[in-house]
């Protein structure tokens, strides 16, 4: 009997960005944060792919996309684990492990709704409290945001 081999083709990228070991469940929700559905360029992505490290993952390859550490903190919100790599010419030219800032700005919406960020034009600024559990307290309000309740802007 003939050993059956598995293989994976995706298009490699000439240049741009790669983000890897994004948790399966939250795929989508990094394609929504990063606002990638109005992008022009090509986006290849695929999720449940097996993970020795987390079971299942997913992976988004961005076309001529080089992302601002802004949209690195918002990925590392929902996908603290990512893998960020860099593309130029074929070749890795970077790589990183998103890492969850200790502070948040202009990203998340306050979950308060008596907060002054949620009724006049003020950046929402959050100092993060708890990076395993993904807890933000309010600058202005001090109230704690967690995880689950989250709003991006």
């Amino acid at each position: 009997m003939s050993e059956k081999v598995k293989e994976l083709k995706v298009s490699a990228i000439q240049n741009g960005t790669v983000i890897d070991h994004i948790p399966a469940n939250a795929l989508f929700q990094v394609i929504r944060i990063l606002k990638l559905e109005r992008f022009e360029n090509m986006i290849l992505f695929a999720t449940n792919l097996e993970s020795k490290k987390y079971g299942k993952k997913g992976i988004i390859k961005v076309s001529n996309k080089f992302f601002k550490p802004e949209e690195v903190n918002r990925i590392a919100l929902v996908a603290p684990h990512a893998t960020m790599i860099e593309i130029r010419d074929f070749q890795v030219v970077k790589k990183i492990i998103v890492e969850i800032p200790d502070k948040i700005n202009g990203i998340v919406k306050c979950f308060n709704p008596n907060c002054i960020t949620n009724h006049e034009q003020i950046i929402q600024k959050f100092t993060v409290t708890d990076k395993e559990d993904l807890r933000i307290k309010c600058h202005y309000c001090e109230k704690i945001t967690v995880k689950n309740n989250m709003s991006f802007l």
